[in-house]
């Protein structure tokens, strides 16, 4: 038997997952929880030691004997965090996160340095925002300029893992090209971008490979440490939203992903590049050797969870209090930027309860309100992909929240499109192992086609289809307008 590995190393644990190509099953599952180092100033990080211990914990988990099964492996993680490698391959420095908003201000350095932010949509595809990876090169050689002069290796998570693996640095045009180092349209590294910051810079970046690539093959040295296989073969990865789009079969234009995890992202797959003037959508290329305009926002099922907690609920509870509230939670908006926020750009944004009145302030309207406001950043992203002429025929639906009926149903109505959620769990993980398959059919012989992949082996069938009721699509439509009024009048406070 043979069997491919799908890793995916998201913000708060590291999942791995090995699934049986032929009988198209799932065969082992498991996670490792992952620790971050949050503090009042928007720093967010991690240490890239944790990642070696959570890989190793999640291989040891498994059955010995399957993990010798494993032909090619395929690394999903979380986009744009700064793994800094000395020439040795050893961490300079925490890994700076996506979620850290401490590097605003090495934004506007860049940007200025540039001449502003329309040239750098004109030379990279991409604004800078505190969320990519240059600002945290930046960051890095403003406040730690030791570790800066000894920086030889630019890595991002996904590509440490497969450095871990492998021992060899490379990188993939997905995730590469949300680092804000990357030219979006020529797809290779931009010697612009990265002189912005130093001219050492374009030196630590590692080498590209397309998406159907093998990155290397399975050391020795890992093969020992993680049990697996040594020479299986070890393809390109991504990061994982690109993962994610593999995963829930979005490998076609008109089918959108949307995923409501810590953050929640919009994004679908295009066969050209789709660059928003206005660099609300970002940029970025695809893990199928394409494009995978996207749309993030820091904060989705953040508020839900803050105020869960508050309230001492559970999951299940929480969401049987939002069901007793009507659409639009009377009146009751949460504004839910407990992380500052990217989209909009907010990176100062503070969360908001707004419209509380004597009649409505009730435990079921806020937590309505919170589920609703997740949405609603989507649907500012939706609006987006029709201004640039992209024509959304579905959303698929994955992330802790794709598993909330009630949560299905806002989105179903809010975006005003049928949401489908796959059968199967893990996108991310899946999207991986997919990946590696493909990779491990080029290598048998070329023309393998990613596309029949996915329709092969993505599970819809069983899964869940919501349709929008025009009545409730109808009752969103003015609760999205006055969510919008709250938050074009309190942005100007947050810049």
């Amino acid at each position: 038997m043979k069997t491919v590995c799908g890793i995916d190393l998201g913000t708060q644990s590291c999942k791995v997952v090995i699934y049986d190509f032929e009988k198209k099953a799932v065969l082992a599952r498991s996670q490792t929880p992952v620790d971050m180092i949050a503090l009042n100033d928007g720093t967010r990080e991690q240490k890239a030691e944790w990642y070696d211990e959570a890989l190793l914990k999640s291989f040891g988990a498994l059955d010995a004997e399957l993990r010798k099964t494993i032909a090619a492996i395929g690394v999903s993680g979380h986009q744009h965090s700064l793994v800094p490698l000395d020439a040795e391959g050893k961490a300079l420095y925490n890994v700076k996160l996506w979620c850290d908003t401490a590097t605003a201000p090495e934004c506007g350095q860049i940007t200025a340095a540039a001449g502003g932010e329309a040239a750098l949509i004109a030379r990279t595809g991409l604004p800078m925002r505190p969320g990519y990876t240059a600002p945290k090169v930046q960051w890095l050689k403003n406040h730690r300029p030791e570790a800066f002069a000894r920086l030889r290796h630019i890595l991002l998570p996904h590509d440490y893992i497969n450095f871990l693996l492998t021992g060899k640095y490379s990188a993939e045009y997905g995730d590469a090209s949300g680092t804000a180092l990357f030219d979006v349209r020529k797809r290779e590294w931009s010697a612009f971008a990265a002189g912005l910051i130093d001219p050492s810079v374009i030196g630590c970046l590692p080498e590209l490979h397309s998406s159907d690539q093998a990155a290397g093959a399975v050391s020795a040295e890992a093969a020992a440490k993680f049990g697996i296989p040594p020479g299986a073969l070890v393809a390109a990865g991504g990061g994982d939203n690109m993962m994610s789009a593999i995963g829930t079969g979005a490998v076609r234009d008109g089918f959108l992903t949307m995923s409501l995890g810590t953050s929640g992202t919009l994004f679908g797959f295009s066969d050209s590049p789709v660059v928003d003037p206005e660099g609300s959508l970002a940029a970025f290329c695809s893990s199928t050797n394409g494009w995978l305009p996207l749309l993030c926002t820091m904060n989705c099922t953040v508020a839900s969870e803050e105020f869960r907690g508050l309230f001492g609920l559970d999951v299940r509870a929480f969401d049987g209090e939002a069901a007793k509230a009507p659409i639009g939670a009377d009146g009751l908006v949460v504004l839910p930027f407990f992380n500052g926020e990217r989209t909009p750009n907010l990176p100062n944004g503070r969360a908001g309860l707004n419209g509380i009145s004597a009649a409505n302030f009730r435990r079921e309207n806020i937590a309505r309100a919170a589920l609703e406001a997740a949405i609603f950043g989507m649907r500012i992203g939706l609006e987006c992909f029709n201004k640039l002429d992209y024509k959304a025929r579905e959303i698929r639906l994955t992330g802790g929240g794709a598993k909330s009926p009630l949560w299905q149903s806002i989105a179903a109505n809010v975006m005003k499109l049928p949401v489908r959620v796959p059968a199967g769990e893990e996108a991310a993980a899946m999207g991986g192992a997919l990946q590696a398959l493909w990779a491990l059919e080029n290598q048998a012989g070329p023309g393998a086609s990613i596309e029949a992949l996915a329709d092969a082996h993505v599970a819809l069938e069983g899964g869940i289809t919501v349709s929008p009721d025009p009545a409730s699509a109808a009752a969103y439509d003015k609760a999205y307008q006055e969510y919008l009024r709250y938050l074009g009048a309190l942005s100007p406070l947050y810049k």
